[in-house]
Formats: structure tokens, sequence, C-alpha cells
């Protein structure tokens, strides 16, 4: 039996990110539509944040758990790739949790709507003491999506979220 289409969304937007767990995939703008087919099959959409992206599974089996613990029936969880995700879909709350957690959230684009803008990232802020005196220490940082900066003023490691 469906039970309330607001508590299953709700439960939903709150899956958190496996590899980010501060994060929701609604933080991260990775959840995309809920709603009731008219075959009664509750739908799921989601974009990963690359398409390559190793979390996708765990993201949706923790989404069918969701659902199942709302009581909803059965559950398709869709994965859409356009239009493709951009870091632009993170909330300002994900941007705050990432930022709280010691991860420097990317900064907005300026590109217009439909287009994408080449990042480009004159300084990153360090996370925990706010110097904009950072550096690049690797391309790669815990997870693809991230890249390994310092601080030199206060002389923490911390992972920066590629701007995309």
């Amino acid at each position: 039996m469906m039970t309330d289409l607001a508590l299953i969304r709700d439960a939903v937007a709150r899956v958190a990110d496996p590899e980010i767990p501060v994060v929701s995939i609604a933080d991260l703008g990775i959840l995309r539509d809920i709603s009731l087919g008219a075959d009664g099959v509750l739908q799921v959409t989601i974009t990963p944040t690359y398409s390559g992206c190793p979390a996708m599974d765990a993201i949706r089996s923790d989404i069918a758990d969701a659902c199942e613990r709302c009581g909803a029936g059965e559950v398709e969880v869709r994965t859409v790739l356009s239009p493709p995700w951009t870091t632009d879909w993170i909330t300002d709350d994900g941007r705050r949790k990432l930022r709280e957690f010691g991860i420097a959230p990317p900064g907005r684009s300026a590109a217009a709507p439909g287009r994408r803008a080449v990042p480009l990232a004159l300084s990153v802020r360090c996370p925990r003491c706010g110097s904009p005196d950072t550096r690049q220490l690797s391309e790669f940082g815990s997870t693809a999506c991230k890249a390994l900066h310092a601080c030199n003023a206060c002389l923490e490691p911390f992972d920066y979220f590629k701007a995309i």
C-alpha cells in the first residue's frame, strides 16, 4: 500500500551520499524527481555527479530502502544523464555542510542557462580557517569528484569538490 507521497519524498531527499555522508542526495542535486506513475509504480529520478560514479549502486539501493520503510509498493529508480549534473545544483545548505565537514565547496557558475562555463578557480578558500592562500597538492582527492588541496595559512590539507 502506498503511503503519503510527501512522506516518501522527504525520506528519499534525506538519503545520504555514501562517499560524503554529511550531505544528502537532495543537497547535492542528484535527486531530480519523485512521481507516481499511472500504473502505481513510484518513480524516483536521479542524475549521477558523473557517468562513472561508483556510488550510484549504493544510492539506488538506499533510495529503495527509504521508500520501503515508508510503505511504498513497487519502486523504479531511473538514472538520467541529460541534462548532465553540475555543481551548480548543490544547494546552499549542501555547500554549508561540505564546508563544515572540511571540504571546500565549488563556486557557482556564471554561465548562461543551458550553457556550461569553463571552471576557473582563482583561489580555493580553506574550509577550516577561510584563508584564500591555498594550493592544489593533487588533481585527485579521496574520491574522483574531489581534488586534494592544502592551506598555506593553517597548514591543513583538505578536499575541494571539483566544479563541473
